[in-house]
């Protein structure tokens, strides 16, 4: 069963189409939904559908799915855009899988640490209360109980700041001079795309084994750091001497995310820290 497991990516974009490369190289079968799909690689099994769409894509997957990886991504950054993303087009996925008759082994919901409101710097781990003020908070705990509540056998799994290769605004902030507070530290939580997938791809792979998995994972590396100290370490990388002239950017939010829970089941993170990461982008790897 573990080599030979079927999976549907509803959202299979990036992190997606990562997770999906590794899965069919172990033997699974993968289905992998998005609007477009020219973008998908070949071993991924293409299911043109828009997840804003009311009906069925024509090329849903037949017979059994034993897994369902929800991974969709907001296209239009405002509240209407995060629920037609999260909570409707959940709904959707989940009244398309009952349309076929077909009843996953879990389901996994992609979400993001922005679920938590914690702004002091504090350590925070699954059980941290998630009470984020902000729509993109709220509407996404919605969704995450729209998913613990869909009848399914559910994990959540809450990422940080997803960097890598194309996802590079950070490394052009620094080029341009950005500047940041260091009193009090902004402390940030990143994973880096391929510690992304990995994760997910455990998680999966662990459940088909038969380990038993919890209703929530933090995915993040094992470093969660001082934005000051990220900018700074990245100055003397990059060659950068120069600073904007714009005040301190202030950024909001500040806690520092544990993986304890990840890592008790196995899991290990590639680029423990962001400068593993970093050098590997610079390098162009």
């Amino acid at each position: 069963m573990a080599g030979s497991a079927s999976l549907l990516i509803a959202g299979c974009g990036d992190v997606g189409s990562r997770l999906g490369l590794r899965l069919a190289a172990a033997g699974w079968t993968v289905h992998g939904l998005r609007r477009s799909v020219a973008q998908l690689p070949a071993p991924i099994l293409a299911v043109p559908g828009d997840l804003r769409a009311d009906a069925c894509p024509p090329a849903w997957p037949a017979g059994q799915l034993d897994y369902l990886l929800y991974c969709a991504a907001a296209t239009e950054h405002d509240e209407a855009g995060y629920r037609a993303a999260y909570v409707d087009g959940l709904r959707r996925v989940l009244g398309w899988l009952t349309e076929h008759g077909q009843r996953p082994k879990r389901l996994l919901f992609v979400s993001s640490s922005g679920v938590y409101g914690q702004q002091g710097g504090e350590w925070v781990d699954e059980t941290s209360p998630a009470e984020a003020e902000g729509y993109s908070g709220r509407i996404m705990r919605e969704a995450e109980r729209l998913a613990l509540g869909s009848g399914l056998p559910a994990s959540l799994v809450r990422l940080t700041g997803i960097y890598g290769p194309g996802r590079q605004w950070l490394l052009n902030q620094v080029r341009q001079g950005y500047r940041v507070a260091s009193e009090p530290p902004l402390y940030g939580n990143r994973i880096h795309v391929d510690d992304a997938a990995g994760l997910l791809a455990h998680l999966l792979q662990a459940d088909a084994r038969g380990v038993a998995l919890e209703d929530c994972y933090l995915g993040v590396d094992d470093t969660p750091a001082p934005l000051h100290e990220v900018v700074a370490w990245l100055r003397e990388q990059l060659g950068v001497s120069h600073w904007a002239e714009q005040a301190t950017v202030r950024r909001a939010g500040s806690k520092r995310c544990s993986n304890a829970r990840a890592r008790a089941l196995g899991w290990v993170p590639q680029y423990p820290s962001y400068r593993e990461g970093y050098r590997a982008i610079l390098a162009g790897r």
